[in-house]
């Protein structure tokens, strides 16, 4: 047996099986053992069916009947139901939210049943059982079972492994599967690639013993412990990538941008708005790290409407007041990227409205034409230009702001001086995409990366180690703070004569649903949520008549949602009823309303993001919450979305609430959910931070630590951060 071997040399699977490990990620017996449980249960003692009590956690073999998938009486939430039986009687069985555990069992499979029995005397049911098939000798067996705590001399519980779970394969196959590797042979493969004495100065288990751990553990202790090596772990590589990118760009050479500042100040006074103290401290900073010489790595963060465009929009003036070295006439360049044609257009305005009063040229690039400001014939518009043209002034120097989207980086676009690049929502724009930006230049562009999206720190430390963190905490004077109401299923005529009342006031509206079309009734995965085609239907039909309502989704093309974003900004659609696909930090300022279906199956990170579309303009924004559970978890989350000052402190709670694995996930950030659960621990996070850089500072290179350099280069290759 190899580490690096496929799985699929050792098990005979069938289609849907490679297919689940595939979307688990799991294609070698490394990965198999990398595949972390997600939590531990308990088993019960081996019991009897007449003898189950409530509130009992037990283990019973028996034989499965009459499993069939289902919705609850008045929840309506999908599930499995069915019966187990032994010599005593039967008892029934409940799996709420996976109907197709109805599929996976056929009739008189006998099984062990390992749960907590549930309900009043009479109406007892296990609920959520962990089902393991056993042969009819393992079933003679299992009375005579016993673990013996090794601790105590007493008689134990069996812990074992509850692993995440694709359609196709089980926790069950999982543990068998990794019990088959964690034999000798193949942990003496493992090579551990954090150092002995950082083990040891933090009491962490080798890697070898971390994988028996964290996969058969005798005790929870042990478990925690190799947990809390893996997580230790993931964020001290993480830590090493950032450590060297910020030690190779501290060696690079940019553009002194020293702007006089006096004109600085006077473009900063000329904001149609006071700039707040955060603005001013922002500005501050950035202009410092620029003046240096060397390039600038910032990540300025903000709630939705903090006026972080104000700011980069000051560092960009900042940069055009600014002369190449050596040269009297022309200026330095800067590159705006948006991730999407109407935020690009957008911003494209915006700079218009701040570069009005002084000779600057902004052109504007994208997939589907390209603009320059101001035109020959009118100073106060922009006019359309060849993308032949365009490219040519840019390259020469004469258009000294560029907007636009990923079309930036193709090879045709080339600048003369390029020395800052903005990055809206495009956190992860790194070194080499700075380089094909900056094609001509020795020089490394200064970087400014923005984002809406509320960022724990700890979760700021970690990805963006490279980067300088700026808040923008305080928003403009007289915006007024959003009015975010609950609205549980009683409230809803209240919600949508607020709605109305405001729709007859030439407001307009949002309207989200977690789903893009009616679920199949017939397919047990099948996501029970509202819809956006079903929702816009019923609002037109019964609630809204009188106004126009359009739909907005991810199936449609970009050209067609481009199109309805441009009818709703135009107030042509009254309501827009979308996915969270809503473009973020598009700015409709008439849209003043948002009602969140189905909010509990979003992040609040994700809520405060969907509720910033409304805060645009100085009229009263409203936010209607509206949970499909009635649980009191559920409804306390939410809770914290009334009370929250800001979204940081909602990003801190939605870490803490919600669960690692569940605030933005490794599709997002790139960390797996055990590097994930680390993030609510900030002593470890500062701690793998410490260590790496003092490596990183004493072997930049990692030349005396090649099992770090390896593991470091097979992280680069699986996955992109940038």
């Amino acid at each position: 047996m190899e580490l690096s071997k496929p799985v699929t040399d050792y098990f005979r699977l069938v289609d849907t099986q490679k297919a689940a490990l595939d979307r688990l990620g799991i294609k070698t017996v490394r990965d198999l053992l990398h595949h972390f449980p997600t939590r531990y249960e308990i088993a019960g003692e081996g019991a009897e069916i007449a003898g189950l009590v409530s509130g009992q956690e037990a283990s019973v073999v028996g034989t499965l009947e009459k499993m069939e998938a289902k919705k609850g009486w008045k929840s309506r939430i999908p599930m499995t139901e069915g019966y187990l039986r032994d010599n005593t009687g039967r008892i029934k069985c409940r799996w709420f939210n996976q109907p197709y555990i109805s599929k996976m069992y056929a009739e008189g499979t006998l099984v062990k049943a390992t749960g907590k029995v549930t309900g009043s005397e009479g109406k007892l049911y296990l609920a959520n059982p962990q089902l393991e098939k056993v042969s009819v000798t393992e079933s003679a067996l299992f009375e005579k079972e016993k673990v013996i705590n090794a601790d105590s001399g007493e008689e134990a519980h069996e812990l074992f492994a509850i692993y995440p779970e694709s359609r196709g394969t089980t926790s069950l196959w999982m543990r068998h599967a990794v019990a088959k590797f964690l034999t000798q042979e193949v942990l003496d493969q493992v090579e551990d690639p954090i150092p002995a004495d950082l083990l040891k100065s933090y009491h962490l288990p080798t890697l070898r013993t971390a994988l028996v751990w964290v996969h058969t553990p005798h005790k929870l202790a042990q478990a925690e412990a190799a947990r809390k090596r893996f997580a230790f772990e993931e964020v001290f590589m993480i830590q090493l990538e950032r450590g060297r990118e910020r030690a190779l760009q501290a060696k690079e050479k940019s553009f002194a941008v020293d702007a006089p500042e006096p004109e600085v100040q006077k473009f900063i006074d000329d904001f149609p708005f006071d700039a707040t103290d955060a603005q001013i401290a922002a500005i501050e900073a950035i202009l410092t790290d620029m003046r240096s010489g060397r390039p600038m790595s910032r990540l300025l963060e903000g709630d939705v409407g903090s006026g972080k465009t104000a700011v980069a929009a000051t560092a960009a003036y900042a940069a055009v007041r600014t002369r190449p070295e050596g040269q009297k006439n022309g200026t330095l360049q800067v590159a705006y990227m948006a991730p999407t044609e109407i935020l690009a257009k957008q911003h494209f305005e915006s700079f218009i409205d701040y570069f009005e009063h002084y000779p600057i040229n902004i052109g504007l690039i994208t997939g589907s034409g390209c603009f320059k400001f101001p035109s020959k014939i009118n100073k106060d518009k922009f006019t359309p230009i060849s993308r032949t043209q365009l490219l040519k002034w840019v390259a020469g120097g004469e258009i000294p702001v560029l907007i636009g989207t990923h079309a930036l980086i193709q090879k045709s676009v080339a600048f003369k001086h390029l020395a800052l690049v903005v990055i809206d929502e495009q956190h992860r724009f790194g070194t080499n995409q700075r380089r094909m930006l900056a094609r001509k230049e020795s020089r490394l562009p200064h970087l400014l990366s923005m984002t809406a999206t509320p960022i724990p720190r700890t979760l700021a430390l970690t990805v963006y180690g490279d980067l300088d963190l700026t808040l923008l905490d305080q928003m403009p004077p007289g915006r007024k703070p959003i009015i975010t109401e609950i609205v549980k299923p009683a409230e809803r005529p209240k919600a949508y004569a607020k709605m109305h009342e405001q729709l007859k006031e030439g407001r307009q509206a949002y309207v989200i649903c977690p789903r893009i079309d009616e679920p199949d009734p017939d397919k047990a995965f099948a996501l029970q949520a509202k819809s956006v085609t079903a929702e816009a239907k019923r609002l037109k039909k019964d609630i809204f008549p009188e106004y126009e309502i359009e739909i907005l989704h991810s199936k449609m093309t970009p050209k067609e949602k481009d199109d309805v974003m441009a009818r709703f900004s135009k107030h042509e659609v009254d309501i827009l009823v979308a996915t969270s696909v809503v473009e973020v930090g598009v700015n409709v300022p008439n849209a003043t309303m948002i009602f969140i279906e189905g909010a509990e199956r979003f992040g609040l990170s994700q809520l405060h993001q969907l509720r910033g579309r409304v805060v645009r303009s100085n009229h009263q924004a409203y936010c209607f919450v509206c949970p499909e559970s009635r649980g009191e978890s559920t409804l306390k989350r939410l809770k914290a979305l009334t009370t929250a000052k800001n979204g940081f402190e909602l990003a801190e709670a939605d870490l803490l609430q919600r669960g690692p694995g569940e605030l933005s996930g490794r599709k997002q950030w790139g960390i797996s959910d055990i590097g994930m659960e680390a993030l609510k621990n900030l002593k470890l996070v500062e701690a793998a931070r410490q260590e790496a850089r003092q490596l990183i500072k004493k072997d930049e290179a990692l030349a005396r630590h090649p099992l770090l350099s390896r593991a470091l280069a097979a992280r680069a290759s699986q996955m992109h951060l940038e």
